[in-house]
């Protein structure tokens, strides 16, 4: 485990500081930006021409209060440093979002999920307060209940278009030192579904705590629930899946297993799921010659990226005559009830093989304006990564806007960090425009920010 060290509130002023004075420095009717050089996003990202918001001093974690189990965080801090700092105290946030460079902030403008939030929702339902940095300069404090309840509630899933967030103080929970894992094989996806409604009712499958709720799909008769007790009563000896062993691999081979707590947090991460397989990772004489610092997720991202710019793969593929191919990286919730509908869908006219599955329940019984999940209604998040061939008669791009089509005919949605293609209405309608444009209008009167539709839909 790294180490982080807390900084301090001093610390954080100082931060702040650089940050409103970026600001101050940027022309006036010049759009307002991070100025970072990664992102997490699957999407092209424009390089701006002029000064950006300096956020280098704003990646850390303030404090954290064991007492009251809460965190005080900058917005730029990854889950990384942020679990380092927790997991001394036994302690870690309500949700943590799967991949290690991942920042709280984005998490809270851009949502995230795992394997808690079928009891805890998404990270930003742990979000006491939050000071946001808006389009005209001003640093708000907005909370559930103050003056600022409204943008409180409109910035998950804003993106940046209403502002940054500077500090966040966010609930946290206990965690054990070891948490063991229990892998439940079904037969059909109907088994599954079932399961999950009976777990997120009672918390617990056959008698035993559950935790942490995931698994995957493997085909249509075969897939697994990872069922994670925080607290166990044994002390096996924790598997290690950061050298050659694979973590996705395991589940279909054990029946239970145990990590160290943080091992289990960063168990998907290692591997990027399974997606380091594309990279060659997965070869066990290729992972013995790899170093283990490059076993991560934001480094394979930066393959992607190279990939991207330079279609080495793709160039290669022409060569060989091959079919060219469509970048399908997407998480979508549907409702758990239309799970036995969307999975045949999806193998049709998707085909990927595994897909992550992580049950999702909101916390609390109002909507998020621009992410407008149910309350009270169990959903699961399917995720699915990686390219199909663009087949003769197709172009590239249809199969996610296939995709995009389906969902709402079962009131289902997706997340947006990656390819969207909706038109500007239809986007308008599925991402709460009216309260966005509200929201805007008050907070960012100028425009100085991007726009939340022009910023997604990349590919409209």
């Amino acid at each position: 485990m790294c180490s982080m060290q807390v900084i301090g509130w001093q610390a954080h002023e100082t931060g702040v500081e650089q940050l409103v004075r970026s600001h101050a420095a940027i022309p006036h009717g010049a759009p307002v930006r991070l100025a970072k050089r990664t992102s997490n996003l699957f999407r092209p990202r424009a390089r701006a021409d002029v000064p950006g918001l300096d956020v280098t001093g704003l990646a850390g974690v303030i404090e954290v209060d064991p007492t009251t189990q809460t965190a005080q965080v900058q917005g730029m801090c990854t889950y990384e440093d942020l679990v380092a700092a927790t997991l001394p105290h036994g302690l870690v946030p309500l949700v943590v979002p799967q991949l290690r460079t991942i920042t709280l902030g984005g998490a809270v403008t851009g949502l995230g999920i795992e394997s808690t939030s079928f009891k805890n929702g998404l990270p930003h339902e742990s979000v006491l307060e939050m000071d946001i940095l808006t389009g005209t300069g001003e640093l708000l404090t907005a909370s559930p209940t103050n003056e600022h309840a409204d943008l409180f509630r409109a910035f998950p899933n804003s993106y940046g278009s209403l502002g940054y967030a500077t500090r966040l103080r966010i609930e946290l929970q206990p965690i054990g030192d070891l948490v063991e894992t229990r892998n439940v094989r079904f037969a059909s996806v109907a088994a599954m579904t079932r399961a999950i409604d009976a777990i997120v009712e009672t918390r617990e499958w056959q008698g035993e705590r559950v935790d942490g709720l995931d698994g995957m799909i493997v085909s249509k008769d075969e897939a697994y629930l990872v069922l994670a007790n925080f607290f166990p009563e044994t002390r096996r000896r924790p598997s290690d899946y950061t050298g050659q062993n694979i973590f996705y691999k395991s589940i279909s081979e054990l029946d239970r297993d145990t990590l160290s707590a943080h091992d289990y947090i960063w168990r998907w991460d290692t591997d990027w799921f399974w997606c380091s397989d594309a990279f060659f990772a997965q070869n066990p004489k290729v992972r013995r010659v790899w170093p283990r610092k490059y076993r991560r997720s934001d480094f394979y991202h930066r393959i992607v990226g190279w990939e991207n710019r330079w279609g080495f793969a793709a160039k290669i593929d022409e060569v060989r005559g091959e079919l060219p191919r469509e970048r399908v990286v997407q998480d979508v919730e549907v409702p758990l009830e239309q799970l036995e509908t969307f999975m045949p869908w999806f193998d049709e006219h998707v085909g990927m093989t595994p897909v992550w599955v992580c049950p999702l329940r909101l916390r609390g019984d109002d909507a998020w304006p621009l992410y407008q999940l149910e309350p009270n209604r169990t959903y699961v998040n399917v995720g699915f990564w990686g390219t199909v061939a663009i087949t003769p008669g197709r172009s590239d791009g249809d199969v996610n806007r296939d995709i995009e089509a389906v969902l709402p005919t079962m009131h289902g949605h997706k997340s947006l960090y990656s390819d969207v293609y909706y038109d500007a209405e239809t986007f308008e309608e599925l991402y709460g425009a009216a309260e966005y444009r509200r929201m805007k209008t008050k907070y960012d009167p100028q425009g100085r920010l991007p726009e939340f539709a022009d910023k997604m839909r990349t590919h409209a």
